[in-house]
C-alpha cells in the first residue's frame, strides 16, 4: 500500500507543482535556519574535555581591590586570572596530580626548511610541560617538555601542525633549531590537529579564539623580562610599575592557572591550601576582599564565564519561532489542497477505504514532502554555516577560532533528519486528519 501512496503523492504534486514548490521552500527555509543556528549552539555549549573536566579545575583568587569587584556583572566571582606570586606559590604545591600556569603572548618565528624564510608574526604560550598531558594534547611528533625544563629554562619549542606546515612543509621537524623573537629554539614536538572548542582553559581574549601557534616553557617569562603582549593585563593598583620585576611583584592578573586533581580528597586538600595562603596573606595586608578562592570544574567555569551568551539561546528561539511559522503555513496550504482534492478520496471511500487509509494516504503525501523540504533545509543551512564561516578571520598561520564552530558535520544531518519528521508530522497529520473525518457523501458532492 505504501507504494501506491507514493505514486498518489507524486500524481499529486504534478498536478500543482508551483504550490508544491512552494510549500518545499518554506520547509526547507525553517529547517535550514535551525540547522545554523543549532548546529553554532550545539559547539559553543558543548563541553570540550568532558571525559576529565571532572578532575579539571581553574585555580581563582580574589585579590582584587577591596572597594570594587574584579566584574560588576558578576561581582561574586573573582578575578579569571591570577598574579604571578600567588601562581608561582601555589604550583609549589604536590597535592595537584598535574599543574599549570600560562599566558599567550604574541612574538616572532623565523627558520624553518629554508635559509631565507621571512619572520613569521605567531601566537606564543608560555606554559609549563603539564599543560600537554593535562589537556591531552595529541602529538603528531616527538612530545612536550618536563618539569626540568621548567626550571632550568631550557630553549624548546612546541609547534602546532599549521605552524610545521609553514616552516617545515609538514615534515618531521623535532630537533631542528627555529629563531623565536631573535633566540635559537630546539623543536621537540608538533602537535597534531588540536582544536578545543570553546577555548576553555583560557577565556580571556574569547571562549573561541584560535588556540596558539607555538609553546615554550614558562620560565621564559622570567629570563626574557617582557611584559605580555597580546595576553589580557589587569591590575587596579594606581601605583607606578617601573621595572619587570615590579610587574612580577604586583597585583596585576594575567596568568592562568588550572590543576588536575585526583578526588574528591584531593581537592578539598588542595581547597584547604588556597585557604592557608588566603589567612598568611591577609595578615600581611593583601586580601582584604571575602573570601574567595574556587577551583572551578571546566562544566561550572563555562557556566560562570557566561560563554554561552543569552543572545545565542534567544536566536535559537527565533529560529524555531520561524520554523513553527513556516509549518503553519504550510498546513494551511496543504489543507486547502486537500480539500480541493477530496473528490478522488471519496471515490476510494465509496469503494471501501477505510478513514485510517485515506488518513495514510494523505500523510504520505506530507512525509514525502517533508522529506524534499528536509533535504533542500540540510543543503541551504550547509551554505548558510559556510556563509558564516567566511565571515570571521582566520587565526594568524590560517585556523579559524570561531570558525569552528560553524562546520557541517554529524550533527547538523541528525539535527536536518529530526527537524524532517517534526516537519511532516506537525505540516500533515491535521490535513490528513480533515480529509479522513468527511464522510464519503461529502467527497462525491466535491467531485
Amino acid at each position: 500500500m505504501f507504494g501506491y501512496y507514493v505514486r498518489l503523492a507524486l500524481k499529486s504534486f504534478r498536478r500543482t507543482p508551483w504550490l508544491t514548490a512552494i510549500m518545499v521552500c518554506a520547509l526547507a527555509l525553517g529547517i535550514a535556519a535551525c540547522i545554523a543556528t543549532l548546529t553554532v549552539y550545539d559547539a559553543a555549549a558543548r563541553n570540550p574535555i568532558w571525559w576529565k573536566s571532572d578532575r579539571l579545575y581553574a585555580v581563582t583568587m580574589d585579590s582584587w581591590d577591596p572597594n570594587e569587584a574584579a566584574d560588576r556583572k558578576r561581582p561574586d566571582l573573582p578575578p579569571s586570572q591570577i598574579t604571578f606570586k600567588d601562581a608561582k606559590f601555589l604550583l609549589g604545591s604536590d597535592i595537584p596530580e598535574r599543574k599549570v600556569i600560562m599566558f599567550r603572548t604574541r612574538d616572532v618565528i623565523s627558520g624553518g626548511g629554508t635559509a631565507d624564510a621571512k619572520p613569521i608574526p605567531i601566537a606564543t604560550r608560555a606554559t609549563t610541560g603539564d599543560f600537554f598531558p593535562m589537556f591531552d594534547v595529541p602529538f603528531l611528533y616527538g612530545t612536550g617538555w618536563t618539569a626540568r625544563a621548567d626550571n632550568d629554562r631550557e630553549p624548546l619549542i612546541v609547534l602546532s601542525k599549521e605552524l610545521n606546515q609553514k616552516l617545515f612543509g609538514g615534515v618531521n621537524s623535532t630537533g631542528r633549531t627555529i629563531r623565536w623573537n631573535e633566540r635559537a629554539f630546539r623543536v621537540i614536538g608538533v602537535l597534531d590537529s588540536w582544536s578545543p572548542l570553546p577555548k576553555f582553559y583560557d577565556l580571556t581574549r574569547g571562549a573561541f579564539e584560535a588556540v596558539e601557534d607555538a609553546y615554550v616553557p614558562f620560565g621564559w617569562t622570567e629570563t626574557l623580562g617582557r611584559f605580555p603582549n597580546g595576553s589580557r593585563v589587569a591590575c587596579w593598583q594606581n601605583g607606578p610599575i617601573d621595572s619587570f620585576a615590579q610587574f612580577l611583584q604586583s597585583d596585576c592578573v594575567w596568568l592562568q592557572m588550572w590543576v588536575q586533581l585526583k578526588d574528591t580528597s584531593t581537592r578539598e586538600s588542595m581547597q584547604a591550601r588556597l585557604d592557608a595562603y588566603w589567612a598568611e596573606q591577609r595578615k600581611s595586608g593583601r586580601f582584604q576582599r571575602p573570601r574567595n578562592n574556587r577551583l572551578t570544574s571546566v562544566k561550572q567555569w563555562l557556566i560562570d564565564r557566561e560563554v554561552v551568551q543569552n543572545d545565542s539561546r534567544m536566536l535559537v528561539g527565533v529560529a524555531f519561532a520561524f520554523l513553527a511559522v513556516c509549518v503553519l503555513n504550510t498546513v494551511g496550504m496543504l489543507l486547502a489542497k486537500f480539500l480541493r482534492g477530496a473528490s478522488g478520496a471519496g471515490l476510494r471511500r465509496a469503494l471501501g477505504a477505510t478513514r485510517r487509509q485515506i488518513f495514510m494516504q494523505y500523510l504520505t503525501e506530507a512525509g514525502i514532502l517533508a522529506v524534499g523540504g528536509g533535504t533542500l533545509g540540510l543543503m541551504l543551512g550547509a551554505l548558510a554555516l559556510r556563509g558564516v564561516h567566511a565571515l570571521y578571520a582566520r587565526g594568524s598561520i590560517g585556523r579559524g577560532g570561531y570558525q569552528d564552530l560553524t562546520h557541517f558535520d554529524t550533527a547538523s544531518v541528525i539535527w536536518a533528519l529530526v527537524l524532517a519528521v517534526a516537519a511532516a508530522l506537525a505540516a500533515g497529520v491535521y490535513p490528513a486528519w480533515r480529509v479522513g473525518r468527511l464522510s464519503p457523501v461529502v467527497y462525491l458532492k466535491n467531485g
